[in-house]
C-alpha cells in the first residue's frame, strides 16, 4: 500500500491587523503538525493573521474582508465576474482597511455574521465555493480543520466537493457570539448550532470548554476530543525568581479590552499599593480603537498610583514580548468571560513567572496542570489584592511556583503533546492513508 504523510488544511481567520489568541495558536499548531511529519496547509480567512513569530500560512486570502463585506452590502457587487473583484483580497489592501473594520459597529458586525452563517443561501455563496472547490478539487487534504465554528456557513458546500473529516476548533466563538446585541445572538447561536452539526467532531482546549461548548451549540459531548494548548518554547527561557533588582512587579499581558478585566487588576493593585508604595504595575498588550475609551477610563483610575502604572504598548516582536515577561514578578489577567484558551498563562509560566487568575473558564485547570499560580474568587478586588500582596512577600513561594510551573508547562504543553493529541485523533479514520 502507498502511504503518505498525513495531509491537513486547517481555515484560520485573521484578527483584522491585532495579535489574535486564535491565531497564534493555529500558526503554532500548523508547525507543531509540520514538525511531527505531516503536510500541513493554514488557509487565512477575512484578512491576513498578524504574528510575533514566522508566519505558516498561505495565500490567497479566502472570503477576503473587503469583499465579503462588499457581497452583503451590494447584491450586484457578487454578480460582477471574480477578475474585477479579486484585487481587492489583496493582503496589503486588506490589512490597510482593516484598521476602520466594521468590527467596532456590533449592530453591522451581527448583519455580517448572520449572512456569512447563511452560507450557499447568503452573499457569501461564491466565496465560499472559491474554498470548497480549492481545498476539494486543489489542495485534496486527508483532513480538514475549521478554526472556528462562525465559519461553517461554508461547511455544506466543502462536504459536496471533500469527502474526508472535517473537525472544527472552538476556541471562543462564544465571547464573539454573546457580544452581538439581542437582535441578533439569539439568531446567529442557532445558525451556528445547525451548521455544526455537520462537523465530525470537535476539539477543544479543556474540559470545561467541551463541556460548555455542547450545552452552548446543543451539541454531543461524546463528539468533543481535548486537544490541550501547545506553545512554541523557543525564546522562553527565563529563571524562576531571576529577578532580585527593582520594585516587585504585576503584569498583564493581553488585549486591553473590558472583557479581559485590566480594570478589575487596577482596582486591586490600588489596594496593593496603599499598603505596598513600591509595587508596580506592567501592562501589555493590543489596543484598538473601540477600547480607546476604555483605557481612559482606567488610566484615570490608575491616576493615584503615578508613576507605578506603565503600559507599554503592544509588543511587535517575540523577544520583545519575553522581555516583558522576564520583567515582571507575577501575572495576573483577571478576565470578566470564561476564557477558553489563556495563552498568556502558559507563556508567563514559561519564564518561570507565577500567575494569579480568577476560578473560572480554563483557569483552573491550567493552574491546576501546571501547579504554577493562585486562583482567586472572580471579581474579588481584596482577595486579589490579598493574594498578590503574599507573593509579593513571599518570595520563595514565587520561586517555588514559578519553577513548577515552567517544568509542568514544558512537558504537558509544548509543540509535541499539541501535534500529538490532535493525531490521535485523526489517525484513526485516517490510517490507511497515512503513515504520518
Amino acid at each position: 500500500m502507498d502511504h503518505h504523510p498525513m495531509h491537513i488544511a486547517i481555515i484560520t481567520a485573521g484578527g483584522a491587523g491585532m495579535f489574535c489568541g486564535s491565531c497564534m495558536h493555529d500558526n503554532t499548531w500548523a508547525r507543531a503538525l509540520q514538525q511531527a511529519g505531516c503536510q500541513v496547509t493554514l488557509l487565512p480567512t477575512y484578512t491576513p493573521i498578524r504574528l510575533d513569530e514566522p508566519d505558516q500560512s498561505t495565500t490567497p486570502i479566502f472570503l477576503g474582508g473587503v469583499n465579503v463585506y462588499l457581497d452583503s452590502q451590494l447584491p450586484g457587487w457578487r454578480q460582477l465576474p471574480r477578475a474585477f473583484t479579486r484585487w481587492l483580497d489583496a493582503p496589503w489592501l486588506i490589512n490597510a482597511v482593516s484598521r476602520f473594520s466594521i468590527r467596532y459597529d456590533m449592530r453591522k458586525l451581527g448583519d455580517l455574521a448572520l449572512a456569512t452563517l447563511a452560507g450557499e443561501q447568503g452573499p457569501q455563496a461564491r466565496a465560499f465555493n472559491e474554498l470548497a472547490a480549492f481545498i476539494g478539487s486543489e489542495l485534496r487534504p486527508d483532513a480538514v480543520v475549521f478554526s472556528n465554528a462562525l465559519l461553517s456557513g461554508g461547511l455544506r458546500l466543502l462536504k459536496e466537493r471533500f469527502s474526508g473529516p472535517v473537525y472544527c476548533t472552538l476556541q471562543g466563538d462564544d465571547v464573539f457570539l454573546d457580544a452581538l446585541p439581542p437582535s441578533h445572538r439569539q439568531r446567529a447561536i442557532a445558525a451556528v448550532s445547525e451548521r455544526a452539526a455537520d462537523f465530525d467532531g470537535f476539539f477543544a482546549h479543556s474540559r470545561f470548554y467541551s463541556d460548555y461548548m455542547a450545552q452552548y451549540l446543543s451539541l454531543p459531548e461524546s463528539r468533543f476530543h481535548r486537544v490541550p494548548l501547545g506553545i512554541d518554547l523557543t525564546g522562553h527561557d527565563g529563571e524562576p525568581g531571576a529577578r532580585t533588582a527593582g520594585p516587585f512587579t504585576v503584569g498583564y499581558f493581553a488585549r486591553v479590552a473590558k472583557v479581559k478585566g485590566l480594570h478589575r487588576l487596577v482596582d486591586a493593585f490600588l489596594k496593593l499599593h496603599q499598603r505596598q508604595p513600591t509595587a508596580r504595575l506592567r501592562v501589555g498588550g493590543f489596543l484598538g480603537a473601540p477600547e480607546r475609551a476604555y483605557f481612559h477610563e482606567v488610566s484615570r483610575a490608575a491616576k493615584p498610583m503615578g508613576n507605578a502604572f506603565e503600559y507599554i504598548g503592544s509588543p511587535a516582536t517575540h523577544a520583545e514580548k519575553v522581555a516583558f515577561y522576564k520583567s515582571i514578578d507575577v501575572l495576573s489577567v483577571p478576565t470578566e468571560f470564561l476564557e477558553p484558551k489563556g495563552l498568556y498563562v502558559l507563556e508567563a509560566l514559561a519564564n518561570g513567572v507565577p500567575v494569579v487568575q480568577p476560578r473560572h473558564g480554563a483557569f483552573p485547570e491550567l493552574v491546576e496542570a501546571t501547579g504554577g499560580g493562585r486562583l482567586v474568587t472572580p471579581g474579588d478586588a481584596d482577595e486579589l489584592a490579598d493574594t498578590l500582596e503574599e507573593l509579593m512577600l513571599d518570595p520563595d513561594t514565587r520561586y517555588s511556583l514559578g519553577a513548577t510551573g515552567q517544568i509542568n508547562v514544558r512537558e504537558q504543553f509544548n509543540p509535541q503533546v499539541m501535534a500529538a493529541a490532535t493525531l490521535d485523533v485523526l489517525r484513526a479514520p485516517q490510517a490507511q492513508h497515512s503513515d504520518c
